[in-house]
């Protein structure tokens, strides 16, 4: 079931998703201080283009606090706010219900993506 939920959500949003990561990523790496943040980004791109059967675990410590205020005032807000509104999209209808869960965690992602570690279910 998670091959089919992963092979839908790839085809039903989550290429576009997982290519916002992307090119975040891509753009945090143009400077030397960004590579770290733009490494984290393609890190957590592979989440978003395949999310089912797998889950995030937050930990992290003060650096991560710093870098995930750094990432919220520059990156986050909007990509958290675009994941939101595809999400409530997705919502509407009782079979996008799944696919919306897996757009509000990747939502609660891109607000803090630091200290974040993605484990297999």
């Amino acid at each position: 079931m998670r091959l089919l939920g992963n092979i839908l959500w790839f085809l039903l949003g989550g290429l576009i998703s997982g290519m916002a990561w992307v090119l975040t990523g891509a753009f945090w790496c143009i400077t030397i201080i960004g590579i770290p943040i733009g490494m984290q980004c393609f890190k957590l791109a592979a989440i978003s283009f395949w999310p089912f059967g797998r889950k995030i675990e937050y930990g992290g410590g003060a650096v991560s606090f710093l870098v995930n205020v750094i990432w919220f005032l520059v990156s986050g807000w909007w990509m958290a706010l675009g994941n939101l509104l595809i999400g409530c999209a997705w919502c509407i209808t009782i079979i996008g219900v799944p696919f919306g869960i897996q757009f509000f965690k990747i939502a609660k992602l891109s607000l803090s993506p630091f200290g974040a570690y993605i484990v297999r279910e």
